[in-house]
């Protein structure tokens, strides 16, 4: 009797899933061991007081520390992780629009059929290339207040530079520069992407209609720009919320608490105070944020994302 379609083609997808086993195995033993496994410890942790020293594995060990969602409540009832998530929430707000802004600058000038722009892309992807370590470093030079170069420069033209790092209201902003410097050539480039992308047929025949640079810009490039946009922004979220390297070497956390974001908290509950299931509770509101932040950006891309080419 002859098989139906509908189990030839269950037969050959087990048949293609036996084929592939040996070439995907490698990759999910590694998802497993380092994605999977830690998540799920990560997870149990949570919900004890563990110190991070006694013997995670030791009998009875869960049973001992174990405190339920008493972390979780902690947290959220505690009024620094608000003033924390208020200062995340702070840098988000002057970080993206500066990005994006930047990025786009950057790709409309990388776009420019012009002589020597492949050099110029390689100078704004630099930055990407160096180590928050490094570049950490050198702008905290950078932005001393007394001997950095930034005020002294300022002071040519008569101003006097803010003390940056050290001031609660410059501190925060001083971290997004950094970010944005360091940023805007990797997001630049994916920009730089989707517009060379575009159809050169769509200005062709705006030119005619007598759209000057602007109106070419604003009606073509930036609809036809917007999933990349949408990308760009999702990432930089994402990057945003897990703001660290920047913060514990320029600043860490001060001054008086004003750079004090998730990740940092995270870090120092964990590594510092050792309340390791404290810092995995933190983990994990940090993660579900995220994941409630990017589902509405995926909710909100059908109002303003074209896909139309």
């Amino acid at each position: 009797m002859t098989a139906s379609p509908k189990a030839r083609t269950k037969r050959l997808h087990a048949a293609g899933l036996r084929a592939a086993l040996p070439f995907l195995a490698p990759s999910f033993a590694g998802m497993l061991v380092f994605s999977l496994v830690p998540l799920v410890i990560s997870g149990v942790i949570s919900l004890t007081d563990w110190n991070g020293l006694d013997e995670l594995l030791a009998p009875g060990m869960f049973a001992e520390h174990f405190v339920g969602l008493d972390n979780f409540r902690a947290i959220l009832t505690s009024s620094e992780f608000w003033q924390v998530l208020g200062n995340t929430c702070r840098y988000i707000v002057l970080y993206i629009p500066c990005m994006l802004a930047a990025s786009l600058a950057v790709a409309c000038l990388l776009s420019q059929s012009r002589r020597g722009v492949t050099a110029f892309r390689v100078i704004y992807y630099i930055p990407v290339l160096t180590s928050w370590v490094a570049a950490s470093l050198i702008w905290k030079s950078v932005l001393s207040p007394q001997y950095g170069a930034l005020n002294n420069f300022l002071a040519l033209f008569g101003i006097q530079g803010p003390g940056w790092l050290l001031d609660e209201a410059w501190a925060m902003p001083a971290i997004v520069l950094v970010s944005v410097w360091k940023d805007m050539g990797f997001f630049g480039l994916i920009l730089l992407s989707g517009m060379i992308g575009i159809d050169r047929g769509y200005y062709e025949a705006a030119s005619l209609d007598g759209a000057g640079p602007w109106a070419r810009f604003w009606r073509i490039t930036l609809p036809l720009m917007t999933p990349a946009i949408f990308y760009v922004l999702i990432v930089s979220l994402i990057n945003a919320f897990q703001l660290f390297p920047q913060i514990m070497i320029m600043t860490d956390g001060g001054p008086n608490g004003a750079t004090q974001v998730m990740v940092e908290r995270i870090y120092k509950y964990g590594f510092r105070y050792y309340r390791m299931g404290y810092a995995a509770a933190f983990s994990w509101t940090l993660f579900a944020i995220i994941m409630v932040c990017t589902f509405i950006q995926m909710k909100g891309q059908k109002r303003w994302v074209n896909y139309d080419t």
